[in-house]
């Protein structure tokens, strides 16, 4: 055999060997990437994904140009989200962004191979999602939220200085979302420490909803806390309604509820999360591995309260809060 022979079965070799390994950078020349992308409510109510496709348009890439959107929406039914995410899988996408910790879950369980981009989620280490946070070593990366103990915390010492009479509080969860198991936890741990007596309440939907706040009235908290959630977020003039009819203090965490007129929120702007997710799609799509690609964790925290509400509701804001406050909502 000539040398140039051996040399070109040597690389053939090579490429065979490098072939299983390929990623998406290695699409085919005009060719435009599919994204899918898995969410656990509507997507028409969602400025997530809205802050998600303005991500991708800021970094090049264009609906119906360079990329296809494939959208999933469970449509508030968290039962629903394996079958999507096994659709998603069979139309073959190129990566797949996730709108909930749910949602992971679920693309997770169904794909060890394609990319899986989190634009949120509770604890991925802890939810077996990837190895580490600084280096996921599977098909998973993204951002992680976890809404645990120095956010519930917050939250509560917020209620507390606001509502200095407030001994009992609602806190409303939802049981199909596997971090609030552990934020719930956190919860508990943390009015104990302070004196406070919780009333756990749990909702899936609106019609849910309805019957935890029938079940607040009865019990008269002096004020109410919502761990985030797509699908309160869905809901979320519902629960900002609700509470002026139960004449209830709500504090949320994400600034969306007092945007749309809900009391006050502390927590992170996840609408800025899922635009840095869009970044992680670009870096997938153009060859880079997700399980090289560390987890992002917020570090920036912010406290929004909205005036009209408190004045709607009675309540005098302490100077104390509204000095540490990051916007103030006439």
């Amino acid at each position: 055999m000539s040398l140039v022979s051996t040399w070109c079965a040597a690389a053939v070799a090579l490429l065979l060997l490098a072939a299983p390994f390929a990623t998406a950078g290695a699409q085919t020349p005009g060719k435009p990437y599919r994204v899918g992308v898995l969410w656990p409510t509507d997507f028409s109510t969602n400025p997530m994904f809205e802050a998600f496709v303005r991500g991708l348009r800021d970094v090049g890439w264009v609906e119906g140009s360079n990329i296809v959107i494939e959208q999933r929406s469970a449509e508030g039914r968290t039962d629903r989200l394996p079958d999507l995410a096994a659709d998603l899988v069979r139309a073959k996408v190129d990566v797949i962004l996730t709108g909930s910790t749910p949602a992971a879950v679920a693309a997770r369980n169904a794909t060890a191979t394609i990319p899986i981009v989190m634009g949120t989620s509770g604890d991925p280490v802890r939810l077996g999602l990837v190895a580490s946070l600084a280096r996921p070593g599977g098909n998973v990366t993204g951002l992680a939220y976890d809404e645990s103990l120095q956010t519930v915390a917050k939250m509560l010492e917020l209620l507390k200085e606001t509502i200095p009479s407030a001994r009992r509080v609602a806190v409303l969860s939802n049981p199909d979302n596997l971090a609030h198991l552990v934020a719930t936890r956190e919860v508990s741990s943390v009015a104990r420490a302070r004196g406070i007596q919780l009333q756990p309440l749990e909702a899936r939907d609106a019609r849910e909803l309805d019957a935890a706040f029938a079940a607040m009235t009865r019990e008269r908290p002096g004020a109410a806390m919502v761990i985030t959630d797509a699908v309160f977020t869905r809901l979320r003039t519902e629960l900002r309604d609700l509470a002026a009819k139960n004449r209830l203090p709500l504090v949320y965490g994400q600034r969306i509820y007092p945007e749309a007129g809900g009391l006050m929120s502390y927590g992170v702007d996840l609408r800025d999360s899922f635009r840095r997710a869009a970044a992680y799609v670009d870096k997938i799509l153009k060859g880079a591995r997700p399980a090289e690609l560390p987890i992002e964790q917020p570090t920036k925290y912010e406290l929004v309260i909205n005036l009209k509400t408190a004045k709607a509701l009675g309540l005098t804001i302490p100077q104390s809060v509204l000095l540490r406050t990051d916007q103030i909502i006439d």
